[in-house]
């Protein structure tokens, strides 16, 4: 794998952090592109800490295998909590380190609430109270007559998306900005500016952020180009997933998007 330093994204608009099973984590190889550092320096800086207090790998770093798709070679990386992000941070020097590193935890912080808020949500109700029960189903009865009038409008476009999102296959970003009616440039623009793909310098292709990949909305496919001399290369390729195709068609709005 390649040593060069990996060119950082803008920290106020792409905290790489995400949600797994009710948690948050980033990926030691989005740390290492955030900050623009070699992945093999955020590696050791990670094993000296766990060297330095072993039950720091069981509770805030975990081992995530990534396997190279252009090789086929497993390489190491760690998934971390906000803790874990947190004491590694801490060896990140200069102000505007502290001021990414404000932001990454601003970040953690924010998706740890949406969490909690998903996972508490839901009134309380006093079982004791037939008037408050009363009013309650009532209020309920109403919402869920609009609601299921709302349904029915968007269930044509919903099943649609669902149709696509359990597809096979994966498109090239450029295939994936035509069915977005996007214009392919708009698209690549889009995803290096929302923190899905990144390129390393010197590198002629572009690469997902771990975060997206292991969620499934992009994945890394090699492929064999054909030269005009009729001699073969072969490259790697960052494709949008069905899955990742559908949550695009979410994010993105108009007027991005083209007739």
């Amino acid at each position: 794998m390649t040593t060069n330093p990996i060119t950082p994204i803008d920290p106020e608009r792409n905290p790489i952090v995400f949600a797994k099973d009710g948690e948050v984590f980033a990926n030691s190889r989005d740390v290492a592109a955030f900050f623009g550092k070699e992945h093999r320096n955020v590696l050791s800086a990670i094993d000296s800490l766990i060297a330095q207090e072993a039950k720091l790998g069981l509770l805030n770093f975990k081992q995530t295998p990534y396997v190279e798709p252009s090789t086929g070679q497993t390489y190491r990386s760690f998934e971390m909590d906000r803790d874990g992000f947190t004491l590694l941070a801490m060896g990140f020097t200069g102000a505007k380190a502290l001021k990414w590193k404000l932001r990454y935890i601003e970040a953690f912080n924010a998706l740890e609430a949406e969490c909690r808020r998903i996972a508490q949500s839901g009134p309380a109700i006093d079982l004791n109270d037939p008037a408050a029960l009363r009013g309650l189903l009532l209020t309920y009865s109403e919402k869920a007559e609009v609601l299921e009038k709302r349904v029915q409008e968007l269930l044509p476009s919903q099943e649609a998306l669902q149709r696509i999102s359990e597809a096979d296959g994966s498109l090239c970003v450029t295939d994936a900005a035509k069915a977005l009616q996007m214009r392919p440039k708009d698209l690549f623009e889009w995803l290096r500016q929302n923190g899905w793909i990144y390129r390393r310098p010197g590198s002629g292709h572009d690469l997902g952020y771990q975060s997206k990949t292991a969620t499934g909305l992009l994945e890394h496919k090699v492929t064999t180009v054909l030269r005009a001399d009729g001699s073969e290369k072969v490259t790697e390729q960052v494709r949008v997933t069905p899955k990742g195709l559908t949550k695009l068609a979410t994010l993105i709005k108009p007027p991005l998007m083209v007739a």
